[in-house]
């Protein structure tokens, strides 16, 4: 890594596991070239992240981490929340390929957290398209699919697989130099697993573990505009950050209890953004 690329400490997530899912405790800062604009830094290499995951790499908690929460409050699987899988045709530009490969990649955490080997095959074809699209095609090759095929009915291996998968987009988007790209994907993962948080119940407020896990993404969120406002100056970023920014506030003036006004504000505003993020 070159001297001018350096990781210091960043949530979110997310953009999951959580691949991105899920894809950063430290995080990438900007420098100037010679140019004097700011450059977006690498991130340490595969086998540095996967010595030091936990603490050291992934900004924010993954998109597995976020959905086994909500497995864990005994909450079924819907079938109905995710994105839709023919949307992935109807994105043409880079950042919005991205931003829905963090997407798919929370939507795939969710579907494997629940053991749904149809939609993780679906979730698992899309995510490989836009891979493909943003010249990582090499990540979600047949050996993968088979191995996750196989792996439908061993959740511990088929998480390990899909984490791994999102690391891998992650530290290839950076090192084809599109580090931006790499954190629009982590910021749509967290997007996506902040709304399948928000989605899964009829009312939010009233089912105290969901109020716990929407509270936690306060300090993601607050993680993942750091990370972002770090990088600030590209236009796909400060498109993001503009975005995030309605979120943001409603966050900021929450504190240890969240209020029913405020869960039902931001279970509003992330639907609102997320529908911009799916969007063509």
């Amino acid at each position: 890594m070159k001297n001018t690329k350096i990781i210091r400490t960043f949530v979110l997530s997310v953009i999951i596991g959580g691949l991105l899912f899920t894809v950063y405790s430290c995080k990438p800062r900007s420098d100037k070239d010679k140019t004097g604009k700011k450059a977006l830094l690498k991130p340490v290499a595969k086998e540095v992240i996967k010595s030091g995951l936990k603490e050291f790499v992934y900004p924010l908690p993954t998109s597995f981490e976020v959905i086994e929460m909500i497995n864990d409050l005994e909450i079924g699987y819907d079938i109905g929340v995710s994105n839709l899988t023919e949307n992935a045709d109807k994105y043409f530009i880079e950042a919005k390929k991205a931003i829905n490969l963090g997407i798919y990649g929370a939507d795939l955490a969710y579907a494997s957290t629940y053991q749904m080997k149809q939609e993780v095959m679906l979730f698992l074809e899309t995510s490989r398209k836009l891979a493909d699209d943003l010249g990582i095609a090499s990540i979600y090759n047949e050996k993968l699919i088979s191995k996750v095929e196989n792996s439908i009915d061993k959740k511990e291996e088929l998480v390990e697989l899909i984490t791994n998968s999102f690391y891998d987009i992650y530290s290839q988007l950076n090192q084809n130099g599109k580090a931006n790209l790499a954190l629009l994907g982590v910021a749509g993962s967290w997007v996506e697993s902040l709304f399948i948080t928000t989605q899964v119940s009829a009312n939010v407020y009233h089912n105290i573990g969901l109020v716990t896990i929407i509270h936690k993404q306060k300090t993601s969120l607050e993680t993942l505009m750091d990370i972002l406002n770090d990088n600030n100056g590209d236009e796909k970023i400060d498109k993001m950050i503009k975005e995030l920014t309605p979120l943001y506030d409603i966050y900021a003036t929450v504190d240890e209890n969240l209020s029913e006004k405020q869960v039902n504000a931001i279970v509003t505003e992330v639907e609102k953004l997320r529908t911009q993020l799916v969007t063509d």
